[in-house]
């Protein structure tokens, strides 16, 4: 447990809010990305910001993984939410990550296969990388109480909510109401992504646990990228303070 944990955001907001509580940071360049390693609320961490995309945030975790001796590795950002019932606002927590652009097309269409295998060449009976249970008991535990503050942009009917379920991660950002429905019917997917579940995909390679905090910036249908816009700084907070109340159970 003395290494430090690994936290990768994509975008400046998303690392901002946590970059400037870092104590003592030391900050160092590899792969065109930057890192900060130091100390927030007291404990080891190091910040990196990988840019968006599934390639990005593997190169990252690797680097957290073998060039820095991170622990664990920790995604904070946004999202767009795909489960209706959801708002944005609320946050997800994910138990369960997959990637839904990788697969195979056939006359029927497209069908999504675990990441790096094919059923007629390499054969996987999982689909997706699930959480370490552990982990995600110590995680819930720690947040059973948490009460997320309200928007101030827009006018939200209800507060925003925590939920925990699986998020999806592919490399394009969702605004289409037909996907969006397309990827909760058929993948039960509560959020959508760019990073989480190839950084999971890492991970798992060297045996290193992860965890996915995602806040949603807007619902990925077709006014997805002017919500983006409007809510992206305030819900990047909200993923931020979240991690900074799970550091201590990591």
């Amino acid at each position: 447990m003395s290494g430090p944990v690994g936290v990768l955001c994509a975008i400046p907001q998303e690392l901002a809010f946590l970059a400037d509580n870092l104590d003592h940071a030391d900050i160092s360049d590899a792969a065109g990305m930057r890192f900060h390693a130091g100390r927030l609320d007291g404990h080891k961490v190091v910040l990196a910001q990988a840019g968006m995309g599934k390639v990005n945030a593997a190169i990252a975790a690797t680097l957290l993984i073998e060039r820095y001796d991170c622990r664990l590795v920790l995604f904070s950002g946004i999202a767009g939410g795909l489960d209706p019932a959801l708002a944005i606002g609320d946050v997800v927590v994910a138990d369960h990550v997959v990637q839904h652009d990788a697969g195979y097309t056939t006359a029927d269409g497209f069908t999504v296969y675990q990441a790096g295998h094919l059923p007629f060449f390499s054969p996987h009976e999982e689909l997706g990388h699930a959480a370490d249970a552990a982990l995600m008991e110590r995680v819930r535990a720690a947040l059973a109480d948490l009460e997320l503050s309200p928007l101030t942009a827009g006018e939200g009917s209800r507060p925003p909510r925590l939920h925990f379920g699986r998020v999806l991660t592919g490399d394009q950002f969702v605004g289409s109401e037909a996907m969006r429905e397309r990827l909760f019917g058929e993948l039960g997917g509560l959020a959508v992504e760019m990073e989480g579940a190839a950084m999971a995909q890492t991970c798992a390679a060297f045996g290193v646990p992860w965890l996915v905090v995602r806040a949603l910036s807007d619902l990925a249908g077709h006014e997805s990228r002017f919500d983006f816009r409007q809510f992206v700084d305030e819900v990047a907070l909200s993923s931020a303070l979240i991690v900074r109340r799970l550091l201590p159970v990591l």
